[in-house]
């Protein structure tokens, strides 16, 4: 059998950081909202007893809301980055080797830790739960599939006290003839309506289905899965992470950008945070593409939709070089006059392709960027650290940013900056 591989979870992770610097949410019934507070993203136990599915858009829900008192929170993303780093801070203390799969998910590498390793994993909690305040669960396993599986079971059932253990064939009989087939990493809806019809309905049915039929169903992604569930290690570790293809930043807009300014407003506010990200990593785009449109839900308003591409050359993740051909995108893709166009655009982003790392990009004989400009952005980023987000930012960004995302019930972002430090008073 594999070595053992750990998922350590955190549970409701978004409601859980809210509840770290608020108390009052504890035992409360809260939910987070998207972007613009459009829709449920995340649930405490108490919401999802009330019937509040994710996804649920608020104007839907917003009677039940009010009827039992839901908290409802916009979405604060920078707290909850900052969060989840710390808990992976915590994780590393205790393998060294892990995988930050998402936001709230780390595979651990268990390998090693024999009859201690149980211990290991309690104590790993605990730890996250002192320096954090977040709750977690941990399911152990020899492959990665398992693993996710022993966390679901974890969570859903009281009896392993957060912590489920799949390398005793035991409890994973036991847990694969009860949990439901649709619960397995990479069954989606489409592929368990198929293993429907085929009578397999539970995870120990899909373990044992024969492989051909599995890669007819569902491909070999299928195959690979039922291998996994055996304990045939079709995935690895990733301690080191792969470097990225391309990246985006896209937002929709708080209110509907009527003009070409405002769209070049929230344009430049994109393609500078998707530089700063290109700086972070070490990395420069070949090519960009920005993108805006208009609400398809509301087809009784003038639509329009437009994507358009550039190279850049040479390679760079310099603000002003990344904005400038956003800009000719944009002035590609805009329809009609400067001052509006009958259209109110509610969306929009930048994305950049063919990436590669800074010291591998191709030199020019003629350098055509400012040789000082890399200090520029250096001490650009600098500002920025130091004295907080948006402390110098482009003049084509603008100031009001009335095209700025909504967030009316956002909480402080406590561990990132000063004036939102939490105050205790003796």
């Amino acid at each position: 059998m594999a070595d053992p591989i750990a998922l350590i979870d955190c549970n409701n992770f978004y409601v859980s950081c809210e509840r770290v610097f608020d108390r009052r949410l504890i035992g409360v019934p809260v939910i987070v909202l998207s972007n613009n507070d459009g829709c449920a993203i995340a649930r405490s136990e108490e919401a999802k007893a009330l019937g509040i599915k994710m996804g649920d858009p608020m104007f839907k829900i917003r009677d039940t809301v009010q009827r039992h008192g839901i908290r409802a929170l916009s979405s604060n993303y920078t707290l909850y980055g900052d969060m989840s780093r710390r808990v992976v801070d915590a994780v590393n203390e205790f393998s060294p080797s892990v995988e930050v799969y998402s936001i709230d998910e780390t595979f651990v590498d268990m390998s090693g830790f024999g009859g201690r390793m149980l211990r290991q994993a309690a104590d790993m909690r605990d730890c996250v739960r002192e320096r954090t305040g977040i709750p977690t669960c941990v399911g152990i396993a020899p492959t990665k599939t398992m693993a996710k599986l022993a966390n679901h079971a974890a969570k859903k059932n009281p009896v392993f006290g957060g912590i489920c253990d799949m390398t005793d064939e035991r409890v994973a009989a036991f847990c694969m003839n009860r949990i439901a087939v649709g619960e397995v990493w990479g069954v989606g809806r489409q592929t368990q309506a198929k293993l429907h019809a085929q009578g397999i309905n539970t995870v120990a049915q899909l373990r044992d289905m024969p492989f051909p039929l599995a890669r007819k169903i569902g491909s070999v992604v299928l195959e690979r899965t039922v291998a996994e569930l055996r304990g045939v290690r079709c995935m690895d570790l990733q301690d080191v992470e792969p470097q990225r293809k391309g990246t985006a930043v896209t937002r929709s807009a708080g209110e509907p950008m009527v003009t070409f300014d405002q769209l070049m407003q929230a344009v430049t506010a994109h393609a500078t945070r998707a530089a700063q990200k290109l700086r972070r990593h070490g990395l420069v785009a070949n090519q960009l593409t920005a993108f805006f449109h208009t609400n398809p839900h509301k087809p009784e308003r003038p639509q329009h939709s437009a994507s358009r591409s550039t190279d850049i050359s040479p390679p760079s993740n310099n603000t002003f070089a990344l904005v400038s051909s956003a800009r000719r995108c944009i002035e590609r893709g805009w329809k009609g006059d400067r001052g509006g166009n009958g259209h109110g655009y509610t969306k929009a982003g930048v994305i950049l392709e063919d990436l590669i790392a800074e010291q591998d990009a191709p030199k020019q004989l003629f350098e055509i960027e400012n040789p000082r400009s890399a200090q520029l952005m250096h001490a650009l980023d600098q500002v920025n650290d130091r004295f907080g987000k948006k402390t110098m930012v482009l003049a084509s960004e603008g100031f009001k940013r009335t095209w700025a995302t909504k967030a009316d019930f956002r909480s402080p972002r406590y561990t990132t900056r000063l004036s939102d430090l939490p105050v205790v008073r003796v």
